[in-house]
């Protein structure tokens, strides 16, 4: 009786835990001042309004809209539908906030997608909520809607922030353990 109490109690302390590891929804997120959040200054997290001179690690490039922007916009808010563990937070016209769940644990990462039509980019910000690296979790899930949007032809394919490797085929979605890592 006494190891049934235990293993109960342990797996409620499990589940308590892992809950606590989705996080709080962050305030500061939407659009102000025509920018979306800053990243903080940990790693677990890419923006395109970051200063990519002075902040290479947050900066990430924009989507380049190609064709009308209302029809690149249509294409990408299905593309974050279609992504699975997603759940639509705030959706109007030219705003986006997802949350992205990872699979095995459920941590929940801030996807944040503003668009520019008169400068024909759609500007993105992806973050983890809770702890310090995320393994390149948020670059790879922009780099993969950008390369799943470039093969519909909507937007323009385009290599990471310093040229680097697309990385749509390393990950999708699949989250990292982020708050079994220290802060």
């Amino acid at each position: 009786m006494q190891a049934r109490t235990v293993t109960r109690f342990a797996g409620l302390a499990a589940l308590a835990f892992l809950a606590a590891c989705a996080g709080e929804r962050p305030g500061n997120l939407g659009v102000r001042d025509g920018r979306l959040a800053p990243c903080k200054p940990t790693p677990n997290c890419v923006a395109s309004q970051a200063d990519r001179a002075a902040d290479p690690g947050h900066y990430v490039t924009p989507l380049a809209i190609r064709g009308e922007p209302e029809a690149t916009w249509a294409a990408l808010v299905a593309a974050v539908r279609a992504t699975p563990r997603v759940h639509i937070v705030a959706e109007r016209p030219g705003y986006v906030h997802a949350e992205y769940a990872s699979r095995v644990f459920g941590f929940v990462d801030d996807v944040e997608l503003q668009l520019d039509a008169s400068a024909k980019v759609v500007h993105v910000r992806s973050a983890s909520r809770v702890g310090r690296s995320d393994f390149g979790v948020n670059r790879a899930r922009i780099e993969a809607l950008r390369t799943r949007l470039a093969a519909a032809g909507v937007v323009a394919a385009s290599r990471g922030a310093a040229g680097g490797t697309l990385y749509s085929d390393v990950i999708s979605n699949t989250g990292s353990p982020a708050c079994l890592r220290s802060s």
